[in-house]
């Protein structure tokens, strides 16, 4: 019997074929599937639940004596409850390309992961730290940093 997979157009990620020779395994794949679905569902209503934060936060700080000004500390708050609806965004975006199309992007992951980094160092209560923690993050931006750099750049046309 000859295998006809080989034809048929891919749709998804190769490793969840919405048609597999064995019926629980494709049962299985479009369960996974369905799931995946049901976090994009959840991560645009956790974007709408941040945006309301994001409001919330703008609001109290600036119904505070001083009013309609923020101090360092708000500032950093609001920033913090900026990043975090784009990174739920980005992650968003993240799965939308996981459903759609049979690439992983792994640039996005990375960049989604360095976004995720900043917004923690930009909120950093830098009193209530210890230098392990510090350089603990030191560590991850330098990791991330490297590598969204060596995925980025432009390659030598040997290797094209």
């Amino acid at each position: 019997m000859e295998e006809n997979n080989s034809k048929r157009p891919i749709q998804y990620h190769e490793e969840l074929p919405s048609v597999h020779d064995d019926m629980l395994i494709s049962y299985l794949h479009k369960v996974i599937r369905f799931a995946v679905k049901i976090l994009a569902v959840l991560m645009v209503l956790v974007i709408i639940w941040g945006i309301g934060d994001v409001i919330h936060v703008l609001y109290t700080r600036l119904n505070q004596p001083p009013y309609l000004l923020l101090s360092i500390n708000d500032l950093l708050e609001t920033f913090g409850a900026f990043l975090a609806v784009l990174i739920a965004i980005e992650i968003f975006i993240n799965i939308r390309l996981y459903l759609g199309t049979n690439i992983v992007p792994v640039k996005l992951v990375v960049a989604t992961a360095l976004m995720a980094i900043s917004r923690k160092v930009i909120i950093l209560d830098l009193d209530k730290l210890t230098p392990d923690y510090l350089l603990g993050i030191g560590a991850v931006v330098l990791g991330l940093g490297i590598s969204y750099w060596l995925i980025t750049r432009e390659k030598p046309d040997i290797l094209r």
